[in-house]
């Protein structure tokens, strides 16, 4: 059951008793974790953590899992993060057990409509689906005030579309430089306190998340040694990654139905005049140069290689982050070059 955006919140906050399975995916992973934490809220339950790799190994552990009763009789949720079409077979059993004590929370990223997990999520009544992306524009504004709320901030539009736009419009980031901004101005739920440009000034400095985009655009680009000059100066410990792959993923999502314009036989110069104020017109001879180097086809490849690195670095099984954001952004820009 495909839940929209104007209905998920009533869902989340008086949960069906029924549904087993919320799956939360799609590019703002940041957006379906706060989404999947209001419905814990919902069900006045505490999360239980189940590891994919475990699920994919054991396909019937989330039906047992779901059917057990908690140690001390108090609700729970049962929290699969990252999740995929490795967890389809565990999903299929949960749906086909007889009962389920607690519903399971699966939290994915991009997932293709040919999806497994997807499809079967769809089509079956006890399943809630929802996916998740970016807010933009006043979207945007909101979501950076909603976000500041839960920390004590009280953040007019102008300085929310600052951040907003600083951190890529990315509900994740944004939360983690909220908490900063918030220290450093003594705020919190119970005393808030007001957030203007000089303390974004003083603690952000334009906070350097909005560099990930440029990264992921020069990678697009085939700025090879751009992309390599930019790298040296992310932090050897590779906590950029994930922030990079996501911006890189975002670009991908402007990109790919624009292409698919194209290649049914509209001009790349009509597409972009067709995008009207909605595109930032520095960002135009960009995507002008991005349409023209890459065709729908690779654009997929590189999505889904972007989708499997990202899932990689959160389940810690990728190379050293830092190693693993610098061949695949490699790999990207010398593709670019060769087309």
């Amino acid at each position: 059951m495909k839940v929209a955006r104007g209905s998920i919140g009533r869902a989340l906050d008086q949960p069906d008793p029924a549904v087993r399975l919320y799956l939360l995916y799609g590019p703002d992973e940041g957006q379906s974790r706060a989404l999947g934490d209001r419905l814990l809220k919902g069900l006045g339950a505490t999360r239980f953590l189940v590891n994919a790799g475990a699920v994919r190994s054991d396909p019937a552990l989330l039906a047992d899992e779901a059917g057990a009763m908690s140690l001390f009789g108090e609700p729970r949720a049962i929290w699969v993060e990252p999740a995929g079409d490795e967890i389809a077979d565990g999903i299929a059993a949960l749906l086909e057990a007889p009962a389920a004590e607690s519903p399971v929370v699966a939290i994915a990223g991009a997932l293709r409509k040919t999806s497994a997990l997807l499809k079967l999520a769809e089509g079956h009544r006890q399943a809630l689906t929802h996916a998740s992306y970016a807010p933009e524009g006043q979207d945007a504004e909101r979501m950076v005030a909603e976000v500041g709320r839960a920390h004590g901030l009280r953040i007019a539009p102008g300085v929310a579309a600052r951040i907003a736009d600083a951190c890529g419009n990315d509900q994740a980031i944004v939360g983690q430089e909220l908490a900063k901004l918030a220290l450093y101005v003594g705020a919190s739920p119970e005393s808030p306190k007001e957030l203007d440009h000089d303390a974004v000034d003083a603690v952000g400095a334009d906070m350097p998340e909005g560099d990930f985009l440029r990264l992921a655009d020069l990678a697009l680009s085939g700025e090879l040694a751009k992309v390599s000059e930019e790298l040296a100066r992310l932090s050897s410990g590779g906590t950029e990654a994930i922030p990079v792959i996501r911006a890189l993923q975002r670009r991908l999502l402007v990109l790919a139905p624009l292409r698919a314009r194209v290649e049914a036989g509209e001009r790349s110069s009509a597409v972009m005049t067709s995008l009207g104020k909605s595109l930032f017109w520095k960002d135009k001879p960009l995507l002008e140069k991005l349409l023209v180097t890459w065709d729908a086809r690779r654009l997929e490849t590189v999505a889904e290689r972007a989708g499997k690195l990202e899932r990689q670095l959160m389940r810690g099984d990728a190379p050293p982050p830092a190693e693993a954001l610098g061949e695949e952004l490699t790999a990207i820009a010398r593709a670019a070059r060769r087309r």
